[in-house]
């Protein structure tokens, strides 16, 4: 056998490289975190970084948070076991995945997507805690997603009927023609009884949905069409009052939007169309939202819902990369819209983009990020 001989004094260049990018890296990470801002009393940390961008966020019974991701092909688990508020534990739980971007914890079982179909670990806190000498058992759930990988990134949630929920954008900017023939596109759906079924019509594209922890009711958000100018239309918050609603894609956008195309086809719809409870402002691509239902935050944060807005790509002037609070009533109607992290937006350079809220069992946030590869935990001091 062949022996592989390295000088030493190679070994000590590699080494001091490799330490000059970890420290560069680390300090890197905290000037910007310096850059965040936050209302008075709550304090942002890295929780989980050199991750490959991290999507959506859900967390075990023992405390595991598991990250799927948009461009790498690993769904990981992270464990801050020290409760120091960094996750020193990271375990690849599959690989080999396309865009396995939705992941969701239920009855003690792991669900992760990728862009055709859904996957099933069972009993996954088992294997987290295990010697993990083998790889965990893959089931398949379901296979009924579309292929196409425009809007395909696949977010997943149980709702409080016990059913998978999943939304399914459109393959395109505008079209009519892809949910014309293919009645899963442009909408959420629930999967139930093995098959799927629409809750909410004429969804553009939605990557965040929650429900109201005291009505119930199912809200998502919705991004708005390009191409119509810097400064329309509106993305968009909505509620499901009915299941089987429509939401106006493609014909209509925001409240007062006329698609210029497919705006006149709107005398011949037998639909009423359903307006968003809170528009988002144009291009700012709100993904994650997550409803606030713990007492660890001040009292007015208490069932109000925090959204993150990824962030303009085409807009002359860059707008959205932050995470806002929409402040509700009791009954879960609109009343105002605030900041609460700002400061990914550095002049028209964009260092972060944040993805998906999650409030954790103890009461705290995480917040993922795909432009900066981390993942964020937001905690109130006081």
């Amino acid at each position: 056998m062949r022996k592989l001989y390295i000088e030493p004094k190679l070994i000590k260049y590699v080494f001091i490289i490799s330490l000059i990018y970890f420290f560069s890296f680390f300090i890197s990470a905290e000037s910007n975190i310096d850059k965040l801002s936050l209302p008075k009393g709550f304090e942002i940390s890295i929780f989980a970084d050199e991750l490959e961008s991290p999507r959506q966020i859900t967390e075990t019974k023992k405390g595991f948070i598991i990250a799927g991701s948009k461009n790498g092909d690993k769904i990981f688990a992270l464990l801050d076991a020290d409760k120091d508020g960094y996750a020193e534990t990271k375990i690849t739980v599959a690989s080999g995945l396309q865009n396995p971007t939705g992941v969701t914890y239920h009855n003690g079982d792991l669900y992760f997507a990728e862009i055709e179909e859904v996957w099933i670990i069972k009993d996954i806190d088992n294997y987290l805690i295990s010697d993990r000498a083998d790889s965990p058992i893959i089931e398949l759930y379901m296979n009924d997603l579309p292929s196409e990988t425009w809007h395909g990134f696949r977010h997943l949630r149980f709702g409080p009927d016990n059913n998978l929920y999943i939304p399914i954008g459109v393959p395109c900017n505008i079209c009519l023609e892809p949910q014309t023939k293919d009645k899963r596109f442009a909408a959420i759906h629930k999967y139930e009884n093995g098959k799927l079924a629409i809750v909410a019509d004429g969804v553009r594209n939605s990557v965040g949905i929650d429900w109201h922890p005291v009505t119930k009711k199912l809200y998502f958000s919705d991004n708005g069409r390009d191409w119509l100018g810097d400064d329309s239309p509106s993305c968009e918050l909505n509620v499901v009052n009915k299941e089987g609603s429509f939401f106006g894609y493609p014909y209509k956008h925001a409240k007062d939007v006329i698609d210029p195309e497919f705006g006149k086809f709107i005398p011949t719809l037998e639909r009423e169309f359903i307006d968003p409870i809170a528009e988002l402002g144009p291009h700012v691509a709100p993904l994650g939202i997550a409803f606030y239902d713990h007492n660890k935050f001040p009292e007015k944060y208490k069932n109000n819902v925090f959204i993150a807005l990824h962030g303009s790509w085409n807009r002359s002037k860059k707008s959205g990369y932050k995470v806002i609070l929409i402040n509700l009533d009791k009954d879960g109607n609109y009343i105002s819209q605030e900041d609460f992290i700002t400061g990914w937006l550095d002049g028209q350079n964009a260092w972060g983009r944040p993805v998906q809220p999650f409030i954790m069992s103890d009461g705290s946030m995480l917040i993922s990020d795909d432009k900066y590869d981390v993942i964020y935990k937001v905690e109130y001091k006081g």
